[in-house]
């Protein structure tokens, strides 16, 4: 397991919640560890395998899906590193990505197609989703009637906010804004029907887009148990949470201790860990066909 990495000589250009960021001249080079964030806490505790499910499993969306944009992976070979990087090969392997540097935009594209999270709390209290209205009374969980953009800004305080679309058109401008949303949607649109036909459903994602030689580019991580809902489909059922592949087998233990969210973030137990790295590596088996 990598819970942090130190490569010594290299740039370090940012260390995120879950990936450390070097600079490789005019790319970058992504190491996605096992760390685990809830609640916008780093817990103490790594998931197994978790930085090279994250890894692999974007790898196989970004091919899926690269004839509707563009993205900003180059390759997961070391031996396509600048030669710096080779001494460092038996923690890249596996959990690494070369890409190309991109001009990000500050916006996550948010889709989801069904009602959950931080929605389902918005939906409560004011019928609607970032602004968009829903029909009423709808339950927790239900699929929407069309999958929506629900953008999300970062806070002062780094958490993830909901905006409008108008928020985001003043931010970056109208047509920009159209052409995220509609990509947005699009990609989705294809990654719930795939994944739909495999046995998981795709209840709602993130997506990061920039600009690279001025063309819009999809990048950072791409479908993935981090930054969508997985949920088994043959046992969903509408009027409460679902089962899932992703991390809220943490958060809903993180509840049952009645942490506080506030620092510092409890250990995991053993078992806890080991399931959610189960979980992780399962919705990659299902999605790709391939073991880890």
């Amino acid at each position: 397991m990598i819970f942090q990495t130190e490569f010594p000589g290299l740039k370090l250009e940012a260390r995120g919640k879950v990936r450390d960021i070097y600079g490789a001249g005019d790319k970058l080079v992504i190491v996605t560890t096992d760390r685990l964030s809830a609640f916008d806490y780093i817990l103490p505790t790594p998931i197994p395998d978790k930085g090279r499910v994250l890894t692999q499993t974007t790898i196989f969306w970004l091919d899926l899906l690269r004839d509707i944009v563009p993205n900003h992976f180059l390759s997961a070979n070391v031996d396509d590193y600048p030669p710096e990087f080779h001494a460092f090969r038996e923690q890249l392997e596996g959990r690494s990505m070369l890409v190309r540097r991109a001009k990000m935009i500050d916006v996550e594209c948010v889709a989801r197609g069904y009602i959950s999270g931080s929605g389902w709390k918005d939906y409560n209290r004011t019928g609607a989703i970032c602004g968009i209205a829903l029909p009423a009374g709808l339950k927790e969980s239900d699929r929407l009637p069309t999958p929506i953009f629900t953008p999300a800004g970062k806070a002062q305080s780094g958490h993830d906010e909901n905006i409008s679309f108008d928020n985001v058109s003043e931010r970056i401008g109208r047509e920009l804004a159209e052409r995220l949303r509609s990509l947005t949607l699009q990609i989705y649109g294809r990654a719930d029907s795939y994944a739909e036909e495999r046995g998981i459903i795709i209840a709602d994602t993130k997506f990061e887009f920039g600009f690279i030689g001025g063309q819009l580019t999809l990048a950072d991580e791409v479908l993935t148990p981090d930054s969508s809902r997985f949920w088994p489909r043959a046992t969903y059922a509408p009027g409460g949470p679902q089962p899932s592949y992703d991390k809220q087998f943490v958060r809903d233990y993180l509840e049952s201790i009645r942490w506080n969210k506030q620092p510092p973030a409890p250990v995991l137990p053993e078992e806890v860990a080991r399931k959610t790295s189960e979980k992780y590596r399962e919705a990659y088996r299902v999605l790709s066909g391939r073991d880890l």
